[in-house]
């Protein structure tokens, strides 16, 4: 099966894993005539959508006294506003990723992007980017562990990014102030500012359900911010409020 089937590779996969209830590495490397690193990269794919729990050697089905709690593992609107974000990225380009479950629901589209050079905090983010079949140049901060944020934060990391520019920075945040900016229940503050100011266009992506929270901590203010994508939810106050400081607002449907 040609390496461009990668979904229906994986589908293929599943529908295996249905009626036999376990797979191996191996075993599906040569059914699929593909090697066994991109048979790696698809179960590994599909853990992390909570199709399947990985094994030595292969994979087994999830348990069904575990499927109750896996759930949806990402919204609805989250991956359309992940959908239009990545329509925003160009060939080549040098992009940032924050931590997020919003901008890491980016990262399943991002192999069709070539030339990408994907910079990150995130252990989780480049852990996913380097799963993708065709993955880009991946960067690493480095600096503190942050098990709040589940990212990398502190001094060291801001000269990392320091080092470098780049055409964009994809964040997320825990809340929207419609009067100040963009507002985080982590008191950590300083790396985001630095993503900022090193990217020549930030792309907030946002729940509209987020927006119009007071949470104390400011994040980013407005004159930081180009883009805020979010979903067709958003009350039409609050879009006048947004477009009147000048900031690019994308509200997709579901």
């Amino acid at each position: 099966m040609s390496k461009r089937n990668t979904p229906q590779r994986r589908h293929n996969i599943l529908a295996l894993l249905n009626e036999q209830g376990e797979v191996s590495v191996d075993n599906l490397a040569r059914r699929f005539e593909t090697s066994e690193v991109t048979i790696r990269k698809d179960l590994a794919a599909l853990e992390s959508h909570g199709l399947l729990l990985r094994r030595y050697g292969g994979a087994v089905s999830v348990p069904q006294e575990l499927i109750a709690d896996v759930g949806q593992p990402v919204s609805a609107y989250k991956l359309a506003i992940a959908q239009a974000a990545v329509r925003r990225i160009r060939e080549h380009s040098r992009i940032i990723i924050d931590s997020g479950s919003t901008t890491a629901a980016m990262i399943a589209q991002l192999g069709r992007q070539p030339g990408l050079v994907v910079m990150t905090n995130s252990l989780h983010v480049a852990t996913a980017l380097s799963e993708l079949e065709h993955e880009p140049v991946l960067l690493m901060t480095g600096g503190t562990w942050d098990p709040h944020s589940e990212s990398f934060q502190g001094q060291v990391a801001e000269q990392v990014l320091r080092s470098y520019d780049f055409d964009q920075l994809f964040i997320g945040a825990d809340g929207i102030d419609l009067g100040r900016g963009t507002t985080t229940f982590n008191e950590l503050l300083g790396l985001s500012r630095v993503m900022a100011e090193v990217a020549r266009e930030v792309i907030v992506m946002v729940e509209a359900d987020k927006i119009g929270r007071k949470i104390p901590n400011l994040e980013l203010p407005w004159s930081s911010v180009h883009t805020l994508i979010t979903d067709e939810r958003l009350v039409e106050d609050a879009r006048e409020q947004i477009r009147a400081r000048g900031i690019n607002l994308i509200c997709v449907a579901v």
